[in-house]
């Protein structure tokens, strides 16, 4: 596993992760909003400094929540830092994950997975755990950058999905990405 951690996008490159150019070519709210609704419980899993997640806190409303979970204790410095302070902390929960699992319970009605499954050294351990963390009819939005991920990679991913419970039902548009939409059974 120590190859896995060469894998992880460091905190001191954090700063790439969460800027006004990305929010531009990527708008969370756009690339989100048809998904996530008031009230919902959202995972974005390897959150990174919080880019989505604020967006997310604020999709669900006040009666939603928002798991932000990362591996690295100062990603997660770096969004409650961000959210110290405001409404926002109240709904945004951060749970550090660990290398081999997610370690988290409960049930969610989406996760986000932007960016990072290319990290993950198992993905079979992974949809399990995600199908065991979503309510049935659950969502998950997978988007990968094609600058690491194949074509043929991430038709690997997909297909590890749908032998845990998943069925793909979207295929969205994201720039500079590829993405789907997964479904629990």
């Amino acid at each position: 596993m120590s190859d896995t951690k060469n894998r992880v996008c460091p905190v001191e490159r954090a700063g790439t992760l969460d800027n006004k150019f990305r929010r531009w070519i990527q708008n969370p709210g756009k690339i989100l909003g048809p998904y996530i609704k008031e009230g919902m419980t959202v995972l974005d899993f390897g959150c990174g400094p919080g880019f989505f997640s604020i967006d997310i806190a604020q999709l669900v409303g006040e009666s939603g929540q928002v798991i932000a979970c990362d591996l690295q204790e100062g990603m997660l410095q770096k969004l409650r830092s961000k959210i110290h302070g405001t409404e926002l902390e109240k709904r945004i929960i951060l749970h550090q994950c660990q290398q081999t699992r997610i370690g988290f319970s409960g049930n969610v009605d989406f996760i986000l997975a932007f960016y990072m499954i290319h990290e993950i050294p198992n993905q079979k351990t992974f949809f399990s755990e995600i199908c065991a963390l979503l309510k049935p009819h659950g969502q998950v939005l997978i988007v990968e950058p094609p600058f690491h991920v194949s074509k043929n990679a991430f038709e690997e991913t997909i297909k590890t999905a749908l032998d845990y419970g998943f069925v793909a039902i979207e295929r969205p548009k994201v720039l500079f990405s590829k993405a789907v939409i997964l479904q629990k059974l």
